[in-house]
């Protein structure tokens, strides 16, 4: 071997005996490197374990290239001498130029590059042929979770210029492996039938295109088998278990097969129970929220909801790490079970401080104001329940948690963290609805719930039907003092076309403004006053109603009032949009002022109310009464009467049908009205416990009135429906069936409504 030039292999000098390559021992007098481009030498010369003036040898030859490939960014490492002078050859490592997906339909494209790039696969890092292949199997990791188990990923490398290499994913998603079989072994006390309503997972049905319930996946089985175990316990079968679970695929991967082996025991039933540990002498609230007793058989989930009620009732008045277990004392001979509920409330405490995190637009004083658990005050479960409600219901804070956290060497104190993520509150919105009434609907809208995160809320909105048109500004700001006093003023314009809805060829323009004010004085109570100014204005067609005809040429077409309007609102409901408990009740009165040209009064009154009959079935009754009078041997505009029929009144009759007809037989409404309604929900077979598609059954009783009320005049309709909260909004369907009517009343069916409220 020359002695000028000698070469040292990094996996031979790794791994071969010193006999084969050999370095007789030198001082380096200096270190050159040759073939890097991107990476800088200050960074080799970081990882390499020998310096100038050092001596080396086959050690440490054999340490500098092993130290220099552990970095994982050279694909060669090679050491030459020349003289005293150690020479060090690299060849880098190509980088990213690209990473492109293709073919991926069930994952978004934007999704699958997230996941990669998580992974290191990603533009400007260091290519890594084993990272590839990592990138494949966490893609096919992904299909697998969807129930795509025939998923096929074939990635190309194409090497670029500048060492740089572009990477092309293709993706071949191949059909969707449906369950074709759910298996129960072992049960005996429900039949396999019963079980399977109990689980999410299902057969192919004819809503699994929505509902993906035939689609198998791991996470979805494990919450199924939490479903099972919470189904017996709450029938007494306190010993219940899932022995073992079996998922096969046919060799096609189209067809899974599951099988459920369970063991359940026998059913228990609760012989009695007592209260052990410091009761702080509250043995008859905590006999009060037992809702296990002694005869029953027992139920999981009432124990567990005992034990949370009386871990709050203790959290309620200070104690915020209370501890309630029920210990069960299982007698198998005579499958009984005795509770000893074991009671440790801990040391009392009062909040120190409260800190808020995730707000990054919203003002701190904003969420503050809405807390009603206060700092140097005892720590209360429901107050801090209470404030979380508050903040979830402003609309424009979403996951909002409220932790307790200890306060080191303080056992008598705590801190609350408020956790809070913002959503946008800002949109501006264009869509399209269609009823069954006013046809195509055009909405456009631009709203900011949190301006400039004060809390205070601005829109406008224009909505444009064959039947009505609006546009309205409005302006909210809910903290108008700092005592929680309401103001909200807006502005609208509306265009009302009765020729539309079989009232007659007429149109009524009304032009507004209303400035209101609302106090609080609950927590789910309001009362609001205000002032509202209103022109009107009549434009007659060719063949209007008489009594339009009349009125017009008594009073003229236009028309205006200032009135003073006064009501309270009360809001208990679980959610607006799919309640299942509590109330909503309400009532308005406006009156108007001895100036302007009309004299009359109005006043509303509604009331819903909500109560789950079982997790899934609710009942909900509702009714709305109004009445208007005129005032001071004035007429009563015929423009404010009230109309009844169809959806949102009495399903099964044509929309502002019903009530007393003129010369020309068009509805003319009247000053009285009165509507009530029983339903019945309940999921739709299919979705399982999915409260955003929900069916019902109806009952609807109302009518319009002249003027006083007249009960025996009443017409009833029953029927069935679907309430869906649909990608494109709300969506309502009721098939109605007048069970109460008259000849001559006008009849519809089938009505719907979607892209509006209801």
């Amino acid at each position: 071997m020359r002695p000028f030039a000698k070469s040292v292999f990094a996996l031979v000098a790794s791994m071969l005996s010193h006999a084969a390559w050999a370095i007789d021992p030198f001082t380096i007098r200096d270190i050159r490197l040759v073939g890097i481009q991107r990476v800088e030498p200050g960074t080799v010369f970081g990882y390499l374990p020998v310096r100038v003036g050092e001596q080396l040898n086959d050690d440490r030859a054999s340490q500098a290239v092993r130290a220099l490939y552990a970095t994982s960014l050279f694909n060669d490492v090679r050491l030459e001498v020349e003289g005293d002078v150690l020479v060090v050859y690299l060849q880098e490592r190509p980088t990213i130029a690209s990473v492109e997906v293709s073919g991926a339909k069930d994952i978004s494209s934007e999704n699958m590059l997230k996941a990669l790039s998580g992974l290191g696969m990603a533009e400007s890092r260091i290519f890594d042929r084993s990272l590839l292949d990592r990138a494949e199997q966490e893609i096919k990791r992904q299909y697998l979770a969807r129930g795509l188990y025939a998923a096929k990923v074939t990635a190309t490398v194409t090497p670029v210029e500048r060492n740089r290499v572009n990477i092309a994913l293709s993706v071949e998603e191949g059909d969707v492996a449906k369950i074709t079989e759910i298996r129960f072994i072992g049960n005996t006390a429900f039949s396999e039938k019963q079980l399977l309503n109990e689980i999410s997972l299902s057969t192919p049905t004819w809503l699994s295109w929505y509902t993906k319930s035939d689609q198998y996946a791991r996470e979805k089985l494990a919450g199924d088998l939490e479903r099972l175990r919470s189904f017996y316990l709450n029938r007494g079968y306190l010993e219940f278990a899932v022995t073992a679970t079996q998922v096969s695929i046919d060799p096609d991967r189209e067809r899974v097969y599951i099988t459920i082996n369970v063991s359940e025991g026998e059913r228990f039933t609760v012989t009695g129970y007592k209260f052990s540990g410091n009761t702080m002498g509250r043995d008859g609230e905590l006999d009060a929220l037992m809702m296990v007793r002694p005869g029953q058989v027992f139920s999981g989930q009432r124990m567990t909801d005992s034990t949370r009620s009386m871990t709050e009732l203790f959290g309620s008045i200070g104690y915020a790490f209370a501890n309630v277990n029920a210990i069960p004392e299982v007698d198998r001979d005579k499958r009984t079970v005795f509770f000893n509920v074991a009671i440790d409330p801990g040391r009392r405490a009062y909040v120190r401080r409260i800190n808020i995190t995730g707000n990054a637009r919203t003002r701190d004083e904003v969420i503050r104001r809405e807390l009603r658990q206060f700092e140097s005050a005892w720590y209360d479960t429901d107050k801090i329940r209470l404030s979380r409600e508050r903040l979830t219901r402003l609309g424009y804070l979403t996951d909002v948690t409220i932790d307790t956290v200890p306060v080191p060497d303080a056992p008598d104190q705590v801190d609350l963290t408020v956790n809070v993520n913002e959503r946008s509150s800002g949109s501006f919105m264009i869509g399209a609805g269609f009823s069954s009434t006013d046809k195509v609907i055009l909405t456009a809208s631009i709203n900011q719930q949190n301006f400039l995160g004060t809390g205070n809320a601005v829109g406008l909105t224009l909505n444009t039907g064959k039947t009505q048109r609006t546009i309205d500004f409005s302006s909210v700001n809910p903290y108008f003092t700092p005592d929680g006093i309401s103001r909200n003023f807006n502005a609208y314009y509306r265009t009302f076309n009765a020729q539309n809805l079989g009232l007659g060829d007429y149109t009524l323009k009304t032009a507004g403004a209303a400035l209101r004010f609302g106090v609080p004085y609950t927590e789910v109570d309001r009362v609001f006053a205000g002032l509202v100014f209103e022109h009107n204005d009549i434009t007659l067609g060719t063949a209007p109603p008489v009594r339009y005809v009349e009125y017009v040429d008594a009073f003229g077409p236009t028309s205006w009032a200032l009135l003073a309007t006064a009501g309270w609102v009360r809001d208990g409901r679980d959610s607006p949009l799919t309640p299942t408990r509590g109330v909503y009740l309400g009532t308005n009165f406006e009156i108007t002022l001895p100036v302007g040209d009309l004299r009359y009064a109005r006043a509303d009154i509604f009331a819903q109310w909500y109560q789950p009959l079982t997790s899934q079935y609710t009942i909900g009754l509702s009714t709305a009464v109004a009445r208007g009078w005129a005032l001071q041997d004035n007429v009563y505009p015929i423009f404010k009467n009230y109309y009844a029929g169809g959806i949102g009144s009495v399903r099964g009759f044509q929309p502002a049908s019903l009530g007393p007809r003129d010369a020309d037989n068009y509805p003319r409404g009247g000053q009285s009205k009165f509507v009530a309604s029983a339903e019945f929900l309940f999921p739709m077979p299919g979705v399982g416990k999915d409260q955003s598609v929900r069916m019902f059954v109806f009952t609807d009783v109302g009518n319009v009135f002249p003027t006083a009320f007249d009960f025996n005049d009443l017409r009833a309709s029953v029927g069935v429906g679907l309430n869906w909260i649909s990608p494109l909004g709300p969506l309502k369907l009721s098939l109605g069936y007048p069970v109460r009517k008259k000849p001559d009343d006008k009849l519809q069916n089938f009505q719907f409504q979607i892209g509006t409220g209801f």
